[in-house]
């Protein structure tokens, strides 16, 4: 190699020569701090000029953490005949999801994630006082609070008692945040409230059916730590809904959605950059269960038929991050694609991630071990002893 080639090098490398997240590499590549091109193996991916980073790691002192401590975290395995994830697919009890969001509705999706033969569905009626105020947010945490202060444990329940249970819960859940109305399909509830048009509507369905389930996050883990310790599916769902009204999930969402209007204010590369040059992220791109990018998004984007706008908003973010959209962005751009509420996406996660989480409370409710979790004690000793 001569003194004029260049060592090119993955993200990972060079964040980890930095000490940096993602979002700073970026804003270095972005202020011209480093050189970065498309990896020519993989174009949604990039590669970054090893000098370019290294000069930049020697002129802040940083290096590189020891590797060997990554592994040290104590993780808490579930065996879940659920959700399936795989670098490129995603399947809800062995089905491909992708494919069934291309014709299932919502309440299909359902009683395939729950199991059981019958319709629980069937005979759901409207309830009259399921008018909370505030935004869905707000009216989602007033359901799911209302049903736990009413329903009765899991435990000990037969599973065709607590899927009609679920099934109740879910149409409560759709009423609180669109109102009641007729017993139309779920998703046409959802776009009757939002004024979306027919073909919105089938946008709407398969949103919530591919927000069902993914991978086993925090909202899952709350939720099969409730059900193991006997609590209402209602209360299962409730601690779901908590740990995704947090930061690292629906918060997340909150940021993509605000992006996404940003960029619908300006363009798409205006926008990205102005993030960029401030050292903030660029969220919605990228998901380290799917390096070649998330199934859902692809899907889900390429079924909206976005118009020009929208659609560079997803192209530029992946050619100045070098990664793939997220399901995230896909509902945000789907929710502009429509003209819905700010909070709809929001909703559409919430919603679909109802009907996953019941189906995990269920599961453990009637056949899960209780995930077990070890707390190591690195507080103050006793007054005037030894830790």
């Amino acid at each position: 190699m001569t003194g004029h080639e260049r060592t090119w090098i993955g993200r990972g490398d060079a964040e980890r020569l930095l000490g940096v997240k993602s979002q700073t590499l970026y804003a270095y590549v972005s202020r011209g701090h480093i050189t970065a091109r498309p990896d020519p193996e993989n174009p949604r991916r990039s590669l970054y000029d090893a000098r370019d980073v290294q000069r930049l790691a020697d002129r802040s002192g940083v290096r590189a953490a020891p590797s060997a401590g990554r592994g040290a975290r104590h993780e808490i395995l579930i065996e879940s005949a659920l959700t399936q994830v795989g670098e490129d697919t995603l399947t809800y009890r062995g089905e491909d999801a992708i494919a069934l969001s291309e014709h299932a509705t919502l309440e299909q999706t359902a009683r395939l994630f729950w199991g059981g033969v019958e319709d629980p569905f069937a005979e759901q009626r409207p309830r009259i006082d399921v008018l909370f105020p505030g935004g869905p947010r707000a009216r989602a945490f007033a359901c799911l609070s209302r049903r736990a202060d009413e329903d009765g444990a899991s435990s000990g329940r037969s599973p065709a008692s607590l899927r009609r249970e679920a099934a109740s819960l879910v149409n409560e859940l759709v009423d609180s945040i669109a109102g009641p109305g007729p017993r139309l399909h779920l998703h046409q509830r959802l776009a009757r409230a939002w004024k979306a048009p027919e073909q919105g509507a089938h946008l709407i369905r398969r949103a919530l059916v591919l927000a069902c389930d993914h991978e086993a996050d925090a909202a899952t883990l709350a939720v099969r730590v409730a059900a193991g310790a006997g609590a209402s599916l209602s209360a299962c769902a409730l601690a779901g809904l908590a740990a995704l009204s947090g930061p690292e999930l629906g918060g997340r969402l909150a940021q993509v959605t605000g992006f996404v209007l940003e960029a619908r204010k300006a363009d798409a590369r205006t926008a990205a950059r102005n993030r960029l040059s401030q050292g903030l992220d660029l969220p919605g791109f990228g998901l380290e269960a799917h390096p070649e990018g998330d199934p859902r998004a692809r899907a889900l984007i390429e079924a909206a038929g976005l118009p020009a706008p929208l659609a560079d908003i997803a192209r530029v973010g992946e050619s100045l991050t070098g990664r793939a959209p997220c399901f995230d962005l896909a509902l945000a751009l789907v929710a502009q694609r429509l003209d819905l509420p700010r909070e709809a996406p929001f909703a559409l996660l919430t919603i679909g991630r109802t009907v996953g989480w019941l189906g995990h409370a269920m599961e453990q409710a009637v056949s899960g071990s209780p995930p077990r979790a070890r707390l190591r004690y690195v507080g103050p000793g006793p007054a005037g002893g030894a830790a």
